[in-house]
């Protein structure tokens, strides 16, 4: 049985605004245990979870009304907005789903890194990304957010490192080689990681719209 809804209106519910100006600086020398270095970890750290806050928080989205995240239980620390509550089906453990998503990393202020909305066919229309829900070949925090929703729904949704990207074969990839570097360059930065950045390079905000359902046998 599928349920299926037509494409929302909501991109201009998440075009950005002017990204906030906040500079990070640090030096990428090897960890050592001396305190000035460790300080600079705690700096590197607070600055980059306060782009995080500053995405989910202060207008960096622009949102139809000012509301609050929650964590979603048992996530992990996956924090959600529902942006619309659907009114079809919530999937279950083994169906497969059709999500339309915006990517972005907040680790570079935000960079939109992918949309489904520019994956076209050759009709010119987009075309959602699809998967089985409980497949583990999705980053964990997408799973997560889509199994409490219901089709047509829309959730802005901030995943933590330890929910995101954890190698480069977990989908969704964007399909473009350079973003995909970009995006693995940023997450994965051995220097960055070995500077202590490694709880915050990851995290992700993800604007999801659950299009569809698809229950096997049925």
């Amino acid at each position: 049985m599928i349920r299926c809804f037509a494409r929302a209106p909501f991109i201009d519910t998440v075009h950005f605004a002017s990204p906030p100006s906040i500079t990070i600086s640090a030096s990428h020398s090897p960890a050592t245990s001396s305190p000035s270095v460790s300080a600079s970890r705690r700096e590197i750290s607070l600055s980059i979870i306060a782009v995080a806050s500053s995405i989910i928080s202060s207008g960096y989205f622009s949102s139809p009304a000012r509301a609050e995240f929650s964590e979603i239980p048992n996530s992990g620390g996956v924090k959600s907005l529902d942006l619309r509550i659907g009114d079809g089906e919530v999937p279950i453990e083994g169906d497969q789903v059709a999500i339309h998503y915006y990517g972005r990393l907040a680790a570079k202020q935000g960079w939109r890194f992918d949309s489904t909305y520019d994956h076209k066919d050759s009709s010119g229309d987009s075309v959602p990304f699809t998967f089985i829900l409980g497949s583990t070949n999705v980053i964990p925090g997408i799973e997560t957010a889509v199994r409490s929703m219901k089709v047509g729904g829309i959730r802005r949704v901030v995943i933590p490192p330890s929910q995101g990207y954890q190698n480069t074969s977990q989908e969704p990839l964007p399909p473009n080689f350079f973003d995909r570097q970009r995006l693995f360059t940023t997450i994965f930065n051995p220097t960055r990681l070995a500077n202590g950045e490694g709880s915050t390079l990851g995290t992700l905000v993800f604007d999801i719209e659950l299009v569809s359902t698809r229950r096997p046998n049925r």
